[in-house]
């Protein structure tokens, strides 16, 4: 739909309506007019909107799914992103997932996996016991790393979708498309933190929160108990630590998490006193750990499921090889690597 694309790329230029009406010598009410779909440009005026978006007129054409119904919930709270900035998230979303629904429309039948229900899980307030208890609903293993855990939802049918935004202070949001559950998260963000930022999304995803309950503050513990759980903590590092040592960096890579959640779990457990925490807290800023710990995450996890889609539509001529690069917004020739006979 026109309206949707134009205020999508108008967003995403970081113009305002006045902005944008300005470059093209029409009134702020005009545009407000055009993204409503109340009114319709004219072929001149929407070939200087393109002018002045740097798009093609083709881009403002590009079809919208009208069967999709989006859901998007709330930023978290105390979010300093501005208004702006939170349509424009929303706005990405949308047009991320009417190219990902082409796809599988292109495909036929049925091949997204069924999504577990959302907002079934009645949390006990005990981060230990709630983190248990989503491991087992997702079918995850009661104990030990979480490997894949982008992989691993993607194939439960749990949408996920890397947004790059030019604020540090965005980490993720969560949301429906028709039944599937999405996770939007910062692709900017360290490997660490994006998986525990899934994770804290997903809580927010899966149980049933209280008006009067700290959602925020319980997601982000149940995040880092799902992801280093009790009893592999003691496992790892004992019942107890008088010091921290240089070898903890090694559990934070077989788990996954950066050294702060590492020290943070280990004095919610007990295992390190709140003062030795206090004392790495200080010296880790000192440090510049704080914004710039060194990555403990050898791989940075993708999402693949939409690229995987179109690569087998491509394969099973759903759709050409240049329609699967515009779906995808890369060159043909990296669609090449992925797609014709193995034998070419």
């Amino acid at each position: 739909m026109f309206e949707k694309n134009l205020r999508y790329y108008r967003l995403r230029k970081y113009m305002s309506l006045r902005q944008l009406a300005d470059a093209c010598g029409i009134t702020p009410m005009a545009v407000s007019n055009y993204e409503s779909g109340k009114r319709k440009p004219d072929m001149e005026t929407i070939k200087k909107l393109a002018d002045a978006l740097g798009v093609y007129v083709v881009d403002f054409l590009a079809s919208r799914n009208a069967n999709l119904s989006f859901d998007h919930r709330e930023f978290r709270k105390h979010s300093s992103l501005t208004r702006y900035q939170q349509e424009l998230v929303q706005a990405s979303v949308e047009e991320y997932f009417n190219r990902f629904f082409d796809a599988v429309e292109c495909i036929g039948g049925d091949p997204l996996p069924e999504p577990p229900k959302c907002h079934t899980l009645f949390h006990t307030g005990n981060c230990e016991d709630d983190a248990m208890l989503l491991r087992k609903y997702l079918g995850l293993q009661e104990h030990g790393p979480i490997g894949e855990l982008v992989g691993d939802l993607e194939n439960k049918g749990i949408m996920i979708m890397e947004l790059e935004v030019a604020d540090n202070h965005f980490f993720g949001m969560n949301g429906f498309v028709n039944q599937y559950p999405y996770i939007v998260i910062n692709m900017d963000m360290k490997p660490e933190r994006k998986r525990t930022t899934i994770l804290h999304e997903l809580a927010h995803l899966m149980f049933v929160w209280d008006e009067d309950t700290d959602d925020e503050a319980e997601a982000t513990a149940i995040a880092g108990a799902t992801l280093i759980p009790k009893d592999d903590l003691t496992r790892e590092l004992g019942f107890r630590k008088t010091k921290l040592t240089k070898d903890m960096t090694l559990v934070c890579e077989e788990y996954g998490v950066s050294m702060f959640l590492l020290v943070k779990r280990a004095s919610q457990v007990g295992i390190i006193s709140d003062s030795l925490a206090k004392e790495f807290y200080i010296w880790a800023n000192k440090v510049n750990w704080r914004k710039d710990e060194p990555n403990r995450v050898k791989t940075d996890e993708k999402p693949m499921l939409f690229h995987q889609l179109v690569y087998r539509a491509v394969n099973e001529e759903g759709v050409s090889m240049q329609r699967g690069a515009e779906l995808l917004r890369v060159p043909v020739s990296e669609m090449e690597k992925f797609c014709g006979s193995m034998e070419d």
